[in-house]
């Protein structure tokens, strides 16, 4: 019987010894993203900037970070800052691409709460 236990013993041992070798390494795989916001902006377009307001937000996060990453991934958009606390959009975008009624129909598309109104072309964002 003792014999059996140091067999199974020194089975045990080896067993563990040898396994633990050959530990898998992480594989790392990068994987480039195309973005409009890393792609080159024209330098020949024309931009305008737009402030309007937004009623129906109801918090920071969820509303108006929501608005502004939509309002930002739309083809032509330069910038675009959504102010939660004035319920204020500020908007960069080229001319050729984007039109006032294209932006407001991209806050309403987002939820039927928000509403669009104030919509004007200005030189140089409010700082209210």
């Amino acid at each position: 019987m003792k014999i059996i236990k140091s067999l199974l013993t020194i089975t045990l041992v080896v067993a563990f010894t040898f396994s633990c070798k050959n530990e898998a390494k992480p594989e790392i795989k990068t994987i480039e993203m195309a973005s409009e916001s890393s792609s080159k902006l024209d330098p020949n377009a024309t931009y305008a900037k737009a402030e309007f307001t937004i009623d129906g937000m109801t918090c920071e996060i969820g509303c108006a970070k929501t608005i502004e990453k939509k309002i930002s991934k739309m083809k032509g958009v330069k910038s675009a800052k959504v102010d939660f606390d004035k319920k204020l959009a500020m908007v960069e975008y080229n001319e050729a691409k984007v039109t006032p009624n294209s932006l407001k129909e991209t806050v309403t598309k987002v939820a039927d709460i928000y509403k669009v109104s104030d919509m004007k072309t200005v030189d140089t964002f409010s700082t209210k």
